[in-house]
């Protein structure tokens, strides 16, 4: 006999704005606890010293979780110049000072050095992989961290404010894999300087912003009252970038056995790549267009 899932089959997005001082996962089980979901997963890691957008994925909406992560991302993020730590924000140890405190013009000169397609070395406190272990828990426990550099997209990086002599305010708009800790170290080096990130902010991931985020705190009083429904975006909300094909009867029921179906219509032979089919407004599957057919990869199941 199946073992029974706890929790209801809830399916869908719900854009969190973090608060600081949690960690994603932390957020992730409260979110989860909060609409006695079975399932939950997040849509990229934010650093616990971040606020922001952190996207939540309940039920079936876990198997769109790529398109999402993969969506470009918006920051805005604060650097105080004249320290470097070890983990390139407030939360770590000072490694390295410099007296040398960069202008605004100084910093708006070396924006286009950051820009478009770069290279550049994460944190040694991330989440990345070495040997299987977490980057972060090695740094932790004193071991020497040696992270290769890897090529990431920065499509703007502006600067907002400088507050005072020391500290600058910035905004990125970036793709998959970028460190605005690093993006931050690295720019105070490059102004002959050094820097850390004191305060981040994120406000967008794919088709998530801050317009469609909701605080912790109201959806514990949605809860209570038994409105959090209100809060839960649908399964196919990340998948805005992707065509999505309508069905019918036949195709829905050849679709939820896993078998590929025809693309009817004059265009249909033209089309290609990732897509989702639908019925009568709701998902049925994540898939291939090829050679006029969908093939699916991912088929939803909403019990």
């Amino acid at each position: 006999m199946a073992r029974r899932k706890k929790g209801n089959p809830v399916h869908g997005w719900v854009v969190l704005d973090k608060p600081i001082g949690m960690t994603s996962t932390q957020a992730v089980g409260a979110v989860r606890r909060l609409f006695e979901a079975q399932k939950a997963g997040h849509a990229g890691t934010l650093d616990p010293l971040a606020t922001g957008i952190l996207p939540i994925a309940l039920g079936e909406a876990t198997k769109t979780v790529p398109f999402a992560v993969d969506g470009e991302k918006a920051y805005r993020f604060t650097v105080r110049f004249g320290a470097e730590t070890d983990t390139d924000d407030a939360e770590g140890q000072v490694v390295r000072t410099s007296d040398v405190l960069p202008s605004l013009e100084d910093i708006e000169n070396i924006l286009p050095d950051f820009t478009g397609e770069i290279s550049q070395v994460p944190p040694a406190f991330s989440a990345i992989k070495v040997e299987g272990n977490r980057a972060y828990d090695l740094a932790r426990s004193g071991e020497e961290v040696v992270l290769e550099p890897r090529w990431i997209v920065i499509e703007e990086l502006r600067l907002i404010d400088m507050p005072d002599e020391a500290t600058a305010v910035l905004e990125a708009e970036c793709g998959k894999g970028t460190y605005v800790r690093a993006l931050a170290r690295d720019m105070g080096r490059a102004l002959g300087s050094a820097a850390h990130v004191i305060a981040l902010r994120r406000t967008r991931v794919g088709p998530f912003d801050e317009q469609m985020a909701v605080q912790l705190g109201t959806l514990k009083e949605a809860a209570e009252s038994g409105e959090i429904g209100r809060y839960l975006q649908p399964v196919e909300a990340a998948l805005e970038d992707l065509p999505g094909l309508s069905v019918g009867p036949g195709d829905a029921a050849s679709l939820a056995r896993g078998q590929a179906v025809l693309v009817r219509g004059r265009d249909a032979p033209v089309l290609s790549g990732a897509a989702y089919a639908h019925f009568k407004g709701r998902i049925l599957a994540l898939g291939e267009l090829e050679k006029g057919a969908f093939r699916p990869t991912r088929v939803f199941n909403f019990g």
